[in-house]
């Protein structure tokens, strides 16, 4: 067992655990032959759930703690440029959908006014008519009459 970085309720519990180990081991001889056979048949099951337990919690090396939050860190496991280069990747997808984005949107705007312009050249009206005051009213009693 590593002491360095196991925290001292750890440690307390496995001297618990020892102690009471001991203990029942030193009873054993005197327990039928079915009890001790139980026994040594949960001790083995104890022992595989322990195994199960110590290997999940290998999976997260590195905790780095940041204010409130916690995250779990890569370890060594995945250190250097590969590292650096597959974090980029959604970054730089996420950059280049937004750059197409952009550049639907000016184009689409182009071709609204592209469209405006084009109605009003080719129009029977010149361009001025329509910045006339009186053009409007024009077109309200034009329509009210129609």
């Amino acid at each position: 067992m590593n002491t360095a970085n196991t925290p001292s309720h750890e440690m307390a519990a496995d001297r618990f655990a020892r102690r009471i180990t001991a203990r029942l081991s030193s009873g054993a001889n005197d327990l039928p032959y079915d009890i001790s056979e139980r026994l040594r048949a949960a001790r083995t099951q104890a022992l595989a759930k322990r195994k199960v337990t110590v290997q999940v919690r290998r999976i997260a090396p590195a905790v780095v703690h940041s204010g409130h939050a916690a995250a779990l860190g890569g370890g060594s496991e995945r250190s250097g440029w590969w590292s650096a280069l597959v974090s980029a990747v959604p970054v730089m997808a996420l950059l280049v959908g937004l750059v197409v984005i952009n550049v639907a949107q000016d184009e689409q705007g182009t071709n609204e006014v592209a469209e405006v312009d084009a109605a009003l050249l080719t129009d029977e009206l010149p361009p001025a008519a329509y910045s006339d005051p009186g053009f409007v009213q024009f077109l309200k009693t034009a329509h009210s009459s129609n």
